[in-house]
């Protein structure tokens, strides 16, 4: 007997495919988009023109980033091992993590526990991370300074097309709230900007952290296909162990 509560994703039958109640060959395929597809897998509906379109941004925004450490390990595991194509992408997704490109589910439930707050929450909000001695999620860079221009454009562009909305205000407020609780300013960076959009857009918190982690996976397929040319796993290695060195502890 199947359970109760089974899946409202898809199933597989011998002349069909169904996928959130519409048939993949019949209904899908050859009309949706991946970006489109991807909504529709996340959310059980069909994306509007808006969320079509910015969900295609975050994507694009997202998705590459040069050398990170996820693209640097998913090579470094290519090069151990050229017959795990699968494995060197999970070697390069495990490290979305909180500090490399895994915040933006941490920014966007940080949004919307402020807007519960009220008016003066980006005050306490940034008081409370500055007095906890963290840092303050979806802020800062190590690269971007003094602004992170993937965040810019996003918040640009939701601007012009008018789903700018109360997630992407508290964003604002936030930022504002940051510098002056730290006392300098502390640019916005991409995670904060995609959080804020996605959750203006109706999407779920979960979203806003699914979507760095897919973006990321294509860039790292892109990564590994030049692996396979243009090799730079081992020479990657060999360099963090020329850096690092060698310093034995003596008692």
């Amino acid at each position: 007997m199947p359970p109760e509560e089974g899946t409202s994703i898809a199933q597989a039958y011998a002349d069909r495919v169904e996928v959130r109640g519409r048939d993949l060959t019949g209904e899908l395929m050859g009309r949706l988009t991946f970006t489109e597809y991807v909504h529709l897998l996340l959310t059980g509906d069909e994306p509007t023109d808006e969320q079509r379109f910015f969900l295609d941004l975050l994507l694009v925004a997202i998705a590459e980033h040069g050398l990170m450490p996820t693209n640097v390990a998913a090579r470094m595991t290519y090069a151990a091992d050229p017959e795990s194509l699968q494995g060197a992408v999970a070697a390069g997704i495990l490290g979305a993590g909180p500090v490399v490109l895994g915040t933006s589910g941490e920014c966007a439930s940080l949004l919307e526990h402020g807007l519960l707050e009220g008016d003066d929450a980006p005050a306490k909000i940034a008081r409370a991370l500055h007095d906890g001695r963290r840092k303050a999620p979806g802020f800062g860079h190590p690269v971007h300074t003094p602004v992170d221009p993937r965040a810019e454009r996003i918040l640009l562009l939701a601007d012009e097309h008018g789903v700018s909305g109360p997630h992407v205000e508290l964003a604002r407020r936030l930022a504002g709230a940051v510098a002056e609780e730290w006392g300098r300013p502390i640019p916005m960076n991409v995670s904060m900007a995609i959080a804020a959009v996605a959750l203006d857009l109706g999407y779920p918190a979960f979203a806003a952290e699914a979507i760095p982690i897919l973006a990321r996976t294509a860039s790292l397929l892109a990564h590994l296909a030049e692996e396979r040319e243009r090799p730079l796993g081992l020479q990657l290695a060999a360099a963090a162990e020329a850096a690092a060195g060698y310093r034995p502890e003596r008692e």
